[in-house]
């Protein structure tokens, strides 16, 4: 029974460990990205993350209003170019993809009307160095 108790709190204090490693890495990562979070843009106090493997693709909702300059930031890992993200309207067009501009790790995107999109982001499989996706938005003051 000891034995048993032994190898169960062993299980758990890699599983604690290695979470807070993931944790930490997705921090450091979410620290680079804002660095893409130009002056005279304000952040929507939200950071986007996501653990992802080679074929996952990570979803995450956001509402841009209208007439207003939004910039959206991605990054995984910590070189530029290593996550690609795509914005959708809510009937699934892609309004922009910065695989279209070299994976670029931000970009500028203006709305005329407000819109409920979904930003899908999954890892450029030939440049990969992190699991962890993190997404930052921020509209110009």
């Amino acid at each position: 029974m000891t034995k048993i108790i032994s190898l169960l709190s062993l299980i758990a204090l890699i599983g604690v460990s290695t979470c807070n490693k993931v944790s930490a890495q997705c921090d450091s990562i979410a620290n680079l990205c804002n660095k893409n979070m130009a002056k005279n843009y304000i952040s929507d106090g939200q950071s986007y993350r996501a653990l992802l493997n080679n074929q996952e693709i990570a979803e995450f909702k956001a509402v841009f209003y209208g007439n207003s300059t939004y910039r959206v930031s991605g990054c995984s890992g910590f070189t530029d170019g290593n996550l690609i993200f795509s914005v959708f309207d809510q009937e699934k067009n892609l309004l922009f993809t910065n695989a279209d501009q070299k994976n670029a790790p931000y970009w500028d995107l203006k709305f005329g009307n407000t819109l409920s999109c979904t930003i899908e982001a999954q890892l450029n499989t030939t440049n990969q160095s992190s699991g962890c996706a993190v997404m930052l938005i921020g509209f110009k003051q």
